[in-house]
């Protein structure tokens, strides 16, 4: 396990690194989700392994701290990651992200290019939800954080996302999970339509993304993947690793 700080009072964020050779990936996981826990067999697989990988717990979830000061807004979420892959040393990467961790993606590399060769988005949010819909529709922030919100967020998840789930910073949750829900502005959407890097949108291949022909317009490739529902890479690591191997050759 390594880590690196992203603010003054010692706040780190933390990844488990495979070894090989560059340029990096960077591993992002969802919400309430982690990182070595997602991707550890999918990133081993000789299809994909050789290369520099880090396997990075955004802040608030997993192995990374989870300060209840912070706002786990989308943009903070970005820029401390940022951080974070500057001090690993590593630019160019490809970025290969999941749900939420793809929004944080985008976000990334639309903020900081540099450290960004090629994305490959898994499932990835690009749209905010509409009015009345999620964490913030459910609970105020007081009750899910001292309140029975949080646990009852646990039952309602089932027990695999609630083992990750977790591990995650009640204040990271919620925060993460509202900004999510309100998106960017741009938004995620815009943003990615606009990135001038390679681009690969992952999909179970029985939800096709909204606007996937706009997406494909603008070169993002849309690749569906079988046999799979949101978490690709666990309902069928071979057909993800397929795709993601051929998204990086491309």
């Amino acid at each position: 396990m390594r880590g690196a700080q992203v603010r003054p009072d010692g706040t780190t964020i933390r990844w488990v690194e495979l070894p090989g050779i560059e340029p990096t990936r960077v591993y992002l996981h969802g919400l309430g989700a982690t990182s070595p826990a997602y991707y550890a067999t999918v990133a081993t697989n000789p299809a994909l392994a050789g290369r520099r990988s880090l396997l990075l717990d955004l802040l608030g979830h997993g192995i990374s701290d989870r300060p209840a000061d912070a706002s786990y807004t989308l943009e903070e979420h970005a820029d401390l990651l940022a951080v974070a892959l500057t001090a690993a040393e590593v630019s160019g990467a490809e970025v290969i992200a999941h749900s939420m961790g793809g929004a944080v993606a985008i976000v990334l590399a639309a903020r900081h290019p540099h450290l960004v060769s090629a994305l490959v988005l898994v499932d990835a949010t690009l749209d905010p939800q509409p009015p009345g819909v999620g964490i913030r529709a459910r609970y105020t922030e007081e009750q899910f954080v001292n309140g029975d919100g949080r646990a009852e967020t646990l039952t309602r998840v089932g027990a695999a996302w609630a083992a990750t789930m977790r591990l995650t910073g009640a204040e990271a949750l919620y925060r993460t999970a509202a900004h999510l829900g309100r998106g960017t502005t741009p938004t995620m959407r815009e943003l990615l339509l606009e990135l001038p890097m390679p681009r690969t949108y992952l999909h179970p291949a029985d939800n096709e993304p909204v606007g996937a022909r706009a997406l494909t317009d603008a070169g993002v490739r849309v690749v569906a993947v079988p046999d799979a529902g949101h978490n690709i890479m666990l309902d069928n690591p071979d057909g993800f690793v397929a795709a993601t191997a051929t998204a990086l050759r491309a």
